[in-house]
């Protein structure tokens, strides 16, 4: 792990009455020389730098499948490969990253390679076989190894009020891709997209690169100095969110986190939820061609359902620091599921305005997902080993691709759409029901402590 640190800035760890230890004394300016709003806004550009790997090839999908005679199945498989390695990226980077053998900047760099590499894959190599080695592999590796690095420094500058900074960092990830979705809605020339591509991909591989350069994380156990950790008092908006979202009792390791049921249950949340989004990407575009709206209005669909999908990150991690990462997760998975059915119900009766509006829903929802979890790891597990237990965590993600995908297109070949948006909308209602009991590990229930029948009054005047 790379950090920073000014010698001559005096610091000391105090210990709350749950054990936790915090180092305070040392401001964001003393360690880096800068304000750690910094450590949101690069992270940001990183994300909208790598977003074109997903959302943007399946608004580019159509002029692909004509442009490289791809079938839909292919298309269906690219896109499971490369949210496979994006996932299984994220574990084996998050214990790099915590041990210090893969600096913020050395990921980023790494990351931009990927990119660049992914974008070039697509444009010259038409062979279905070879190109989900390109896109596919490099691409989702580079994809995750920038993900997991943006998501996890936001979160370790805020341990106060991570929610909206990690979902504003999330949120670049939709909006990045949204010039190239308007690009392929406006009519993409099938004899220019390599050259579009190759620019892309040079153009994200500097962007993404000159973001992690400057890139370093806090040192454990650090702490914002204007916010005492033992009272928890001062700016009354700092104090509300802390309430509603207490830190975590103590620092988790990796194999503490693992014996505790709570992790599995957002495990479990996790992979439902990733794996409608994924479901999402891949069937929006055949389900739109099938209603007879076009491939313009496909590419308009995902370039606005982009929009959303960021608008989601940035609202639900502020709704969460107000509100509470829980009961706001039970809502985005309820929300999620129901637009799923508005899809199909206003697909299939041919409204193209209600379909984009339940479209962008679903975007809200889908968008919402991701930056609540990391929020919520840090907050029941610690930011010692954060991005190693988030990388776990967004392992499920892994098993959601190539479920997602694969039944996806088994589902469509059996029982057409009007199956496969019943099956993501039930998914998406019932895992609400292990978002439920979400809580934090090792935190007494406030229900079940029973007052002292001698308070410290009447035993004083016994004695």
């Amino acid at each position: 792990m790379t950090t920073t640190h000014h010698p001559s800035v005096p610091c000391r760890e105090v210990t709350d009455r749950k054990g936790r230890v915090y180092r305070v004394g040392e401001s964001d300016v003393d360690l880096m020389g800068r304000t750690r709003t910094s450590m949101v806004v690069l992270p940001w550009v990183g994300m909208m730098g790598i977003s074109s790997a997903e959302l943007a090839f399946a608004s580019a999908g159509g002029t692909l499948h004509e442009a490289h005679a791809w079938s839909g199945g292919h298309l269906f498989r690219l896109l499971g490969v490369w949210v496979f390695f994006q996932a299984a990226t994220a574990y084996p980077a998050g214990l790099l990253r915590e041990s210090g053998r893969l600096p913020a900047r050395t990921a980023m760099s790494c990351g931009a390679v990927g990119a660049l590499l992914g974008c070039l894959w697509l444009a010259f190599v038409p062979d279905a076989a070879v190109s989900q080695v390109g896109f596919g592999v490099l691409g989702g590796i580079g994809a995750g190894l920038v993900q997991a690095t943006c998501l996890n420094t936001a979160a370790k500058w805020y341990p106060e009020r991570k929610g909206f900074r990690t979902g504003l960092v999330s949120s670049g990830f939709a909006y990045g891709c949204v010039p190239l979705a308007v690009l392929v809605a406006s009519g993409l020339d099938l004899g220019a997209h390599r050259g579009v591509l190759a620019a892309a991909g040079t153009g994200l591989c500097l962007v993404v690169a000159a973001a992690g350069r400057p890139l370093v994380d806090p040192p454990k156990n650090w702490w914002p100095v204007h916010v005492d950790p033992l009272r928890m008092t001062g700016d009354p908006k700092t104090r509300r969110a802390l309430r509603k979202n207490p830190p975590a009792v103590r620092q988790y390791t990796v194999k503490d986190a693992v014996r505790t049921p709570v992790l599995w249950m957002m495990w479990l949340c996790l992979l439902c939820t990733a794996g409608i989004g994924v479901h999402g990407i891949a069937v929006l575009v055949p389900f739109g061609d099938e209603s007879g709206f076009g491939s313009g209005f496909v590419a308009t669909a995902m370039a606005l359902t982009a929009v959303a999908y960021g608008t989601g990150s940035g609202v639900a991690g502020w709704i969460s620091d107000l509100w509470g990462r829980r009961n706001t997760l039970i809502t985005v998975c309820i929300v999620l599921g129901t637009a799923q059915f508005g899809v199909l119900v206003f697909g299939q009766a041919g409204s193209m305005p209600l379909l984009l509006l339940c479209s962008m829903v679903s975007g809200l929802g889908g968008g919402a997902i991701f930056p609540l979890f990391a929020a919520m790891t840090a907050d029941h597990f610690g930011e010692n080993a954060n991005a190693a237990i988030h990388g776990l965590l967004h392992g499920s993600a892994l098993i959601a691709g190539l479920a997602a995908s694969g039944v996806a297109a088994l589902v469509v070949g059996r029982w057409d759409h009007h199956g496969a948006f019943v099956l993501a909308g039930s998914v998406g209602l019932a895992s609400a029901v292990p978002a439920l009991f979400l809580k934090s590990p090792g935190r007494p229930n406030a229900r079940r402590i029973v007052p002292n029948p001698h308070p410290l009054g009447e035993e004083m005047s016994l004695t």
